[in-house]
């Protein structure tokens, strides 16, 4: 295994922001519930999170969430294309509303959310999707600024093996 440089911890958040910190894992599950009561996919809801944690620049997020997204089937081809995702062919058209509105949300100071970007995700998404995604969204974006911030996580060097 090759050396690794560890990033040290800045604060650790959930000891100096225990009742936030409670309340952000409450949301956290609200948000997957959410998501349960409409169907929608688990393999989607970790491609909406690792692609806003890539945009976000949350390292530990990434790797939880690809881990996440392989346990529940998502392919390794798949998930090395995702930063990447608008030049695959990989998505289907609802995966990629799907991802579009990630990113869109995610870089709110930059996108404003523009019209055109909701009404093309409401083609393939009903209101009631359309508020658990936005639920998975903010949640996932509050935990990147979280982590980013703090330094409080860090991913843990793993080797692959054949099951990996």
């Amino acid at each position: 295994m090759q050396t690794t440089t560890p990033t040290p911890v800045r604060l650790d958040f959930a000891a100096h922001a225990a009742n936030f910190a409670r309340s952000m894992s409450q949301l956290d599950k609200a948000s997957v519930k959410q998501l349960d009561e409409v169907d929608f996919e688990p393999r989607l809801r970790e491609l909406v999170r690792v692609r806003a944690s890539q945009l976000n620049g949350c390292a530990y997020c990434v790797d939880t969430h690809t881990r996440d997204a392989r346990a529940v089937g998502e392919s390794e081809q798949r998930l090395y294309a995702l930063a990447v995702w608008r030049e695959t062919p990989f998505f289907t058209a609802r995966e990629r509303a799907v991802l579009a509105f990630t990113e869109t949300v995610t870089c709110l100071s930059d996108t404003h959310v523009p019209e055109e970007g909701f009404q093309a995700l409401a083609e393939h998404l009903g209101p009631d999707e359309i508020g658990a995604l936005l639920a998975l969204i903010v949640t996932i974006n509050a935990w990147n600024a979280i982590s980013v911030a703090s330094r409080a996580w860090q991913p843990e060097p793993y080797e692959l093996t054949e099951a990996s």
